[in-house]
């Protein structure tokens, strides 16, 4: 089985429309497998939870798909490159947070 396969068990069961299982595929294919991994269990996670899950699949998966984080990131090369200075400079600041690589971010 495919993951796409598990997935449309999944909604399936849940009482989606059959017709746009075709889009819903197209739709599958474009994301990443780490996202297809979230979407999965965001859309599992509601159903079991008895939260709104839609029954379009194409806006079930569009509506679960992982959002992209709501701050900016620059390496230390790029944030150097840009303001010429390490020095913390219109709302960017310095993190660590793999203890071996320094970024920049703003939120």
């Amino acid at each position: 089985m495919t993951s796409f396969d598990f997935l449309w068990k999944l909604l399936d069961e849940h009482g989606v429309i059959e017709r746009y299982k075709g889009d819903c595929l197209d739709l599958w294919n474009t994301l990443t497998l780490d996202q297809q991994r979230a979407t999965y269990r965001s859309i599992r996670d509601k159903i079991k939870a008895g939260q709104f899950v839609n029954y379009h699949p194409v806006k079930a998966v569009r509506d679960n798909i992982p959002k992209p984080p709501k701050y900016k990131v620059l390496s230390f090369d790029d944030y150097y490159a840009r303001f010429g200075t390490t020095e913390p400079h219109d709302g960017w600041h310095m993190e660590n947070p793999t203890g071996n690589k320094v970024i920049y971010v703003k939120n």
